[in-house]
């Protein structure tokens, strides 16, 4: 039995904690907060290939519960109100499983009451500081004088993860994606019945004349939305109080044909406005007793809607990866989780930054655009129907035999699915 040190309690941490007690490991996780991040952030989707992630895990019940079913979406011009195209989310899972979107908050809680119900303890206020390496195991050390000795580090500590310079300090830094990324939930009976022109499951992605944005309305007849403001030097929204942040988005979605400012204008805690980031691929995910998992390796735009589900592919892989194995194999089994994980990783971030490409548009830009749009999405409706499925159809057969390290699976092309979400 390895003792492994999970640093990150995000839903990469908790679903690698988890996965790697399946493989009959002993796992704590170390969180830099001195709380847990109950309420914190908005909302995401959890795609069928999380689900059939979480599955594996024995959690995909208690995910199915949370949030609403999403798995459909259109694309519509902000401009004319043109529609353009109809996508499915990734159909469902043989027992119906569609993707589903619920507040991080949501996930999060069920991940860390799944780890309390297992025994898996959580460590707060332990922020990590270095890793001490020797050939007996390694000893993370912590801002606050602790230290704790494992023979495993993972690191599942995000975008600007501490643990991925100690296993390669010329690994690069995020790139940035010059969208901002804001949105809020309105409460049903806020807004005029029929205002909003979509049913129940359906996300509504509009290109907007001076936006990209999206809403959607769950069961109850809540809307949720988004929006993905281009990030200009010039201004900082997140500065404005929250009035003013809501006034600054009304301007951008004022002029479109769609009910956006009134659904802003009747939200009553829009999130702070954040900067948009991706990692396009780093020299290494391993070195000796320390890997990486999640944003921490891989960290793909929000565009993608894989975020969620790839941490938790992650967690499944490397617990896979890690079965039986004892201490003088673990870089065999961390090059063999690296092999079989890293194309995919950056064939998603891929995908993503090229979902992202259309929302980032002038104003000389979007009139060309919106000429073209309609052509260009009645030709990817034409592709085959598969066309996505090396996204959505993804398995880990945790069973099956691992791949040999040094056998890693073909780069798998990505393609161009510039409006997906």
């Amino acid at each position: 039995m390895l003792n492994c040190l999970v640093i990150g309690s995000g839903i990469a941490g908790l679903a690698t904690a988890i996965s790697l007690q399946k493989a009959g490991h002993h796992a704590t996780v170390f969180e830099a907060y001195n709380e847990p991040s109950d309420g914190v952030g908005g909302f995401l989707t959890v795609a069928v290939n999380g689900f059939d992630a979480l599955e594996t895990l024995g959690l995909k019940g208690a995910a199915a519960g949370l949030g609403f079913s999403t798995p459909r979406m259109s694309m519509y011009l902000g401009s004319t109100g043109k529609h353009l195209i109809d996508f499915d989310y990734g159909g469902s899972l043989p027992d119906g499983t569609t993707a589903r979107t619920m507040t991080r908050s949501q996930l999060h809680g069920m991940l860390r009451e799944a780890a309390g119900r297992r025994g898996i303890r959580v460590e707060h206020g332990k922020r990590l500081a270095t890793v001490k390496e020797a050939a007996d195991g390694v000893t993370a050390v912590f801002a606050d004088g602790t230290s704790a000795r494992g023979d495993l580090v993972v690191g599942a500590d995000g975008l600007h993860s501490a643990v991925r310079p100690l296993i390669d300090p010329s690994s690069p830094a995020p790139r940035n994606i010059p969208l901002l990324n804001t949105g809020g939930i309105v409460d049903a009976g806020l807004l005029p019945a029929g205002l909003v022109d979509v049913e129940p499951g359906r996300m509504k992605m509009v290109f907007g004349k001076r936006c990209f944005y999206c809403y959607m309305q769950d069961p109850e007849g809540r809307i949720w939305w988004f929006a993905n403001p281009l990030q200009r030097s010039s201004e900082d929204p997140a500065m404005l109080d929250h009035s003013a942040r809501k006034s600054w988005l009304i301007r951008l979605v004022a002029g479109d044909r769609t009910p956006m400012a009134r659904i802003i204008g009747a939200t009553e805690g829009m999130i702070r406005p954040y900067s948009t980031s991706d990692f396009p691929g780093i020299p290494r995910w391993h070195r000796g007793g320390l890997v990486l998992v999640g944003d921490a390796a891989h960290a793909a735009s929000p565009s993608s809607g894989q975020g969620a589900s790839m941490a938790v592919e992650d967690a499944v892989a490397l617990g896979r990866s890690l079965r039986g194995v004892s201490t003088e194999d673990i870089p065999g089994a961390l090059s063999r989780y690296e092999n079989e994980r890293r194309n995919r990783a950056e064939s998603v971030v891929e995908w993503g930054r090229r979902n992202a490409a259309p929302k980032v548009r002038g104003q000389f830009r979007r009139v060309f655009e919106d000429l073209v749009l309609k052509a260009v999405f009645r030709s990817l409706a034409r592709k085959a129907p598969d066309n996505f499925d090396w996204v959505y159809r993804h398995h880990i057969d945790w069973d099956a035999p691992v791949v040999p390290s040094g056998s890693a699976a073909p780069r798998r092309p990505v393609p161009s699915a510039k409006a997906a979400r």
